[in-house]
């Protein structure tokens, strides 16, 4: 379902990451771990569509990312970066409803499949109870499940999350967590997210790819990938601080 071949990426001519490659198919989570600056929102952001490739390919169902018209890479791809819109008089069914923006072209307006859509992400992501409420004042984990079904409710092949955990306490964590498991599943949607909690990517992720200072230094399984001893040297922990604060 995606595919990344030799990817730099950066910001004009500076490059953050260089020669990233993967593949992830449908159904699969890959989960970028390493130390903030490693370059993780940078390749997501570059995969979003945000940031154009310094080089390389993105290939997207067998297409490249490139190749594609703006609407079709936001049908293609949906991502949850740190990034909200602007939200202060929707509700929450609004902020979902943006989410079918390349659908609904130039007037916006819904069809009945568009509110379909939107109303099968809200049931999937447990917040059909929120749809009325006011996004600005529901709490932090509630307002994670109502952006990831605005991202899912767009029907994406891939969705991206960066830290998509950060700011919850362990049972939204758990929750939020526990659904992108589902959709992934039930949708056969390839995912790529990023996160700080090893502990939790080893739990979902079906693989691991390990960037320190915008380098790929391995890419596996989680019980490779998060073993003790490539974490230390992976994140310069002596075993004493890895045994007292992480073992």
């Amino acid at each position: 379902m995606l595919e990344v071949r030799n990817l730099y990426a950066g910001y004009g001519k500076k490059e953050i990451a260089r020669d990233i490659s993967f593949k992830v198919n449908g159904g699969e989570i890959l989960t970028l771990i390493g130390q903030n600056g490693s370059g993780k929102s940078t390749i997501l952001k570059t995969l979003s569509g945000h940031l154009r490739p310094l080089s390389g390919d993105i290939i997207i169902d067998g297409r490249p990312l490139l190749s594609m018209r703006r609407e079709e890479r936001a049908k293609a791809v949906s991502a949850m970066l740190t990034d909200r819109p602007g939200t202060d008089m929707m509700t929450c069914r609004d902020v979902v409803e943006t989410g079918r923006h390349p659908y609904t072209g130039t007037f916006g307006l819904l069809g009945p499949a568009d509110k379909e859509s939107v109303r099968e992400a809200m049931r999937l992501t447990d917040t059909e109870e929120l749809a009325e409420s006011r996004f600005s004042e529901i709490s932090d984990g509630q307002k994670q499940r109502v952006m990831l079904a605005r991202a899912v409710c767009r029907e994406p092949k891939v969705l991206l999350f960066d830290e998509p955990t950060s700011f919850l306490d362990i049972h939204y964590k758990l929750t939020f967590l526990y659904m992108i498991d589902r959709l992934r599943k039930e949708k056969k949607i390839a995912v790529v997210m990023s996160l700080h909690e090893t502990e939790l990517a080893a739990k979902i992720s079906d693989s691991v790819m390990l960037l320190k200072n915008g380098v790929c230094t391995g890419l596996g399984s989680p019980e490779t990938m998060l073993g003790r001893d490539r974490l230390m040297e992976h994140f310069d922990l002596s075993e004493e601080l890895y045994d007292r604060y992480h073992g």
